[in-house]
């Protein structure tokens, strides 16, 4: 199973963000009755200008699914409606609670939407299960004014199975009334966190989701470890010598200053809640932190020492998924609308403000006028490299997450978890 952080997020229960609720949220209802004819003028005040209109005006309703918290689900509604009036087009929008087990069934069935939210991470995959499918000759967006790396994002054995609007990465945050200024090295950190860690009073150093490897890519890469590097002479560095010292350093490092149970929501929970000095979070977490009224900066990941942090970066992109091949006028109004989304500077420029987004299109990357957060999380992504692809990166993800929850819990060392990680998934790929 690939790493399923958006679904992690939708079900977090984090203060500040209600339990986040599948279904439509549809400018037009999914289940909606027959509306034929609703568009017709009737021509009573005698214009013969109505039968012009009837053909100039755009048909087709495009079928689109995202998977959001509920603090950004707002926002994505609100931005589908004013792609309906400026175009007048129709969508019909979707939030899923599982994104992974909904397209996986749905597609193959012939149910699936025209386009589908989520990182690059399954390209590969859904590429090779022929879930998405290339429109390089339909859509009319030049791949240059992305930044390279989104650009490469997309695409997949020569095919153009999406395009790309944000980049994502986990960064430094921390609380200013707690903390003065970054850190610049982990030990710098450390002493930080000793200082206010008191969990008797509900105080911590740290929130960090700990089980995810995801979230402890900064630190398992840190020493020239990697978890899968499909270029490699060995392509599963899991249980590689420098991958378990990175291990080795975020058990001792930080775990000790952190709530006692490693999982998503109660670690995101003690910053949002203003229990904690800092936290390592993605974009996606700075609208809670804007509903809570904590006051955070964000910042590249410190240094450890000997080692650099190198997490994991995505880029979040819209799908042609196959309810595209039809080329009629409902794949027309969906292509239209992805266009129009991800060249939107003031879209984006707008998300940058509200979601801390991380714009990849290259003019507001070079610019000046992102707001300081997201320039710490634009930092960070400089620091890491993206996540992998290929479909066997699909067999990483659970195997290392369960060595990560027993490395917290103290129930295995760092080399035989690791070890046995990588058993499991050299196992799965025979």
């Amino acid at each position: 199973m690939t790493m399923d952080r958006r679904t992690i997020l939708k079900n977090l229960g984090v203060a500040g963000a209600v339990g986040a609720l599948a279904g439509c949220a549809s400018v037009q209802e999914d289940n909606s009755s027959d509306s034929s004819g609703d568009d017709t003028t009737d021509g009573s005040d005698g214009s013969d200008s109505s039968d012009e209109s009837e053909e100039s005006d755009p048909s087709g309703t495009g079928t689109v699914w995202y998977s959001l918290s509920e603090a950004e689900k707002e926002r994505r509604e609100s931005t589908i409606e004013e792609f309906v009036e400026e175009t007048g087009y129709d969508v019909n929008n979707s939030d899923i609670s599982d994104m992974q087990k909904k397209t996986t069934s749905a597609i193959p069935a012939g149910e699936g939407p025209h386009t589908f939210e989520w990182a690059h991470d399954w390209v590969g995959d859904y590429t090779q299960r022929e879930f998405v499918v290339d429109q390089s000759d339909q859509v009319e967006v030049d791949l240059d004014q992305f930044t390279e790396a989104a650009a490469d994002a997309v695409q997949f054995d020569g095919k153009l199975v999406g395009l790309p609007h944000d980049s994502e990465t986990v960064a430094l945050v921390y609380n200013t009334d707690i903390v003065d200024e970054a850190p610049e090295t982990v030990s710098d950190m450390v002493s930080v966190m000793e200082e206010h860690h008191d969990p008797d009073n509900d105080q911590y150093g740290l929130g960090y989701p700990f089980n995810d490897p995801y979230f402890l890519s900064p630190w398992l890469q840190a020493f020239d470890g990697y978890l899968f590097d499909v270029e490699a002479d060995d392509q599963l560095g899991v249980a590689k010598e420098e991958t378990i010292r990175g291990a080795e350093f975020a058990v001792e490092n930080f775990a000790p200053y952190m709530p006692n149970d490693p999982k998503y929501e109660p670690q995101a929970s003690a910053f949002a809640e203003g229990n904690a000095a800092f936290a390592i979070n993605g974009p996606w977490y700075l609208s809670t932190l804007n509903d809570n009224d904590i006051n955070y900066e964000v910042a590249k990941l410190p240094t450890p020492e000997g080692g650099d942090p190198t997490p994991y970066t995505g880029i979040t992109m819209w799908y042609f998924a196959t309810g595209m091949e039809d080329g009629g006028d409902d794949a027309q109004a969906a292509r239209e609308f992805i266009e129009w989304y991800v060249t939107n500077e003031d879209l984006m420029l707008q998300n940058a403000e509200d979601q801390g987004a991380i714009p990849v299109l290259t003019e507001l990357v070079e610019g000046d006028d992102l707001p300081d957060s997201v320039q710490g999380f634009s930092a960070a992504v400089q620091q890491g490299v993206p996540m992998p692809s290929d479909p066997k990166m699909n067999e990483v993800w659970d195997p290392v997450k369960n060595a990560l929850t027993k490395l917290f819990n103290g129930d295995a060392e760092p080399e035989p978890a690791m070890n046995q990680a990588a058993e499991e998934i050299r196992s799965n790929w025979d």
